[in-house]
């Protein structure tokens, strides 16, 4: 864990925690709530973003009774914050736990960081670079290319990252595949019980495979009547939903050429670093992926994604590419590089 190493022993003083909540419309037609964690000390501001999606989880978050207050290593708090109960009522999901944890410990970071006057840049040895990204979406019901081609219209150049359903007929794929432009499928099966899960569809699989021949499939269902179609195209499948740990890697169907990395999902800063040191060492490729954060986290990513996998199609395109339609002077891909001082702590502001 020789990325770890280099921030664990960061020390933090923490003298309070306010809470500042977000809201807003997106492209996936709900309303977005989540809440930045704002961690006080010595002078220094750190901030993190908790991505939870129940709403009820995230206006409870300030009913807390959480006292962080205290002088730490950063390890010490990131021990700290796995033992303690988040939320004050159970939450929507069980994986919730660590999208919050995520919040407190991605704050911490950013505070002991700014505490030390220090990039997270410089802090891990490496360099920022600039930013490919997509922008991700669904196409409706019933599906048409109508928002690519309003996109298209907006940016010639944008690459997209698409939410596909069993819907999808060879016509919608033909006609994806004549715009060049989509570089992600998410097939979205591998969700369990959430409202966003798709059945297993070998059809699809198919279709897709054949019809988008340069884009990654992302988080199919490996079964009995998948497999065929799935192996045929190995090198680009992509895992999502299942990733938060090296544990979560090792129990994929088989070893993976490409992950999709969402430190949400991860929970703990050892755990994100622990995962990509282990995808480096195995020759896995990865990109970075977004929860539609409304605050800091958003930077957070596209800081990830610079440092690490800056080349990938990383779905971290700025939070207005979100918004349900296209809107004029957004930045297009890729983004540059952070400058010095837009980057102490653990932030990319812009």
């Amino acid at each position: 864990m020789a990325l770890y190493d280099r921030i664990a022993d960061l020390p933090l003083v923490v003298d309070g925690v306010e809470f500042d909540q977000h809201e807003r419309d997106t492209s996936s037609g709900f309303t977005r709530v989540t809440t930045e964690i704002v961690l006080h000390g010595e002078g220094a501001t750190g901030r993190g973003e908790d991505v939870t999606y129940d709403e009820d989880d995230q206006r409870s978050l300030p009913d807390a009774d959480l006292d962080l207050s205290g002088e730490y290593e950063f390890d010490e708090f990131s021990r700290t914050v796995g033992e303690l109960d988040l939320f004050p009522t159970e939450p929507g999901r069980e994986d919730f736990r660590d999208y919050r944890r995520w919040g407190f410990e991605s704050a911490a970071l950013d505070l002991a960081l700014r505490q030390a006057g220090e990039r997270l840049a410089d802090a891990l040895d490496r360099e920022p670079n600039a930013v490919r990204f997509v922008t991700s979406m669904g196409l409706g019901d019933p599906p048409t290319t109508d928002r690519v081609e309003r996109w298209l219209e907006h940016d010639p150049e944008l690459e997209f990252k698409l939410d596909a359903t069993s819907e999808w007929t060879d016509d919608l794929v033909a006609d994806l595949a004549d715009t060049g432009a989509v570089r992600v499928v998410d097939v979205k099966a591998q969700y369990g019980d959430a409202e966003v899960n798709q059945r297993p569809d070998a059809d699809l699989y198919r279709r897709v495979r054949d019809g988008l021949p340069d884009a990654l499939v992302e988080d199919p269902a490996y079964t009995d009547e998948t497999a065929d179609v799935l192996d045929a195209a190995r090198e680009r499948i992509a895992w999502d939903a299942p990733i938060h740990g090296v544990e979560s890697v090792e129990a994929l169907p088989f070893e993976p050429d490409w992950l999709n990395v969402k430190p949400s999902r991860f929970g703990s800063v050892a755990s994100l670093l622990e995962t990509l040191e282990y995808c480096d060492r195995r020759d896995v490729r990865t990109y970075g992926g977004g929860q539609f954060e409304l605050g800091v986290g958003r930077g957070q990513i596209q800081l990830l994604a610079a440092l690490f996998y800056p080349d990938a199609p990383n779905d971290v395109a700025p939070r207005a590419y979100n918004d349900p339609e296209p809107s004029p002077g957004l930045p297009s891909s890729p983004l540059d590089a952070p400058a010095p001082e837009d980057a102490t702590g653990f932030r990319w502001e812009r």
